[in-house]
């Protein structure tokens, strides 16, 4: 049930942070956080989540604490509830071409450039600011703190699970339906056994270990010049 400041009872601290910003002067608040940072295949996917001020959303708590039915149930609420949700998506290659703080960033200002109205203010779990010209402030464990952070961890983590569901259609044999890309048993095996697929990332410890060996480069044992012999 969803409901504006009903009681004493009710957990204003989910809005506490938030709450500041507002005595700041600010009005458009996004709460930011993203999921996938640690798995071995697949993006890492951003979300940034403007709700209306005073609201709350009971059951929108940090997405690792909810059932996957759970959070497609509060997926759709949080879509119809909100003001603005954004969505930034970080793939593999940029992963592995910038590592994946950097690419967790982009996928974030990715995700807050896609905000209609745009914020003024960010709330952001974790602890690295995302390079944008916006007042933000960052929250340790901000998806179990505040409500704006938590609603956009569900749908970030909703958002990426739907992704990997569809890369196991593309890439079966390594059960990216099941344990979403992250180093499951089955998954290590799967690697072992299948060597990495397109999506992996090859910069990460799990996966470059089964990488194909590059062929050496024959030239560099030798001199350029002319030869004596």
């Amino acid at each position: 049930m969803t409901g504006l400041f009903p009681d004493q009872n009710s957990p204003l601290d989910m809005l506490a942070h938030e709450a500041q910003a507002l005595r700041r002067g600010y009005n458009q608040i996004a709460g930011v956080d993203e999921a996938g940072r640690g798995p071995l295949a697949g993006p890492v996917v951003a979300a940034a989540v403007i709700l209306p001020v005073g609201l709350l959303l009971p059951e929108v708590n940090d997405s690792k604490q909810l059932t996957a039915e759970k959070r497609e149930e509060l997926f759709d609420l949080i879509h119809r509830e909100a003001i603005s949700v954004g969505v930034g998506v970080g793939d593999h290659e940029l992963v592995d071409r910038i590592n994946i703080l950097q690419a967790t960033l982009c996928a974030m200002r990715e995700a807050v450039q896609g905000l209609k109205p745009p914020p003024d203010f960010l709330l952001i779990d974790g602890i690295s600011n995302i390079p944008m010209n916006i007042p933000q402030r960052t929250v340790k464990q901000g998806d179990s703190l505040s409500l704006s952070i938590a609603a956009a961890s569900i749908i970030a983590k909703v958002t990426r699970d739907r992704m990997m569901m569809e890369y196991d259609l593309l890439y079966p044999g390594y059960g990216f339906a099941s344990h979403k890309g992250y180093a499951a048993a089955s998954h290590m095996a799967a690697i072992a056994e299948l060597g990495p697929s397109p999506i992996h990332r090859k910069s990460f410890s799990g996966v470059k270990e089964h990488l194909p060996a590059q062929p050496a480069d024959v030239s560099a044992g030798f001199s350029t010049g002319s030869f004596s012999f």
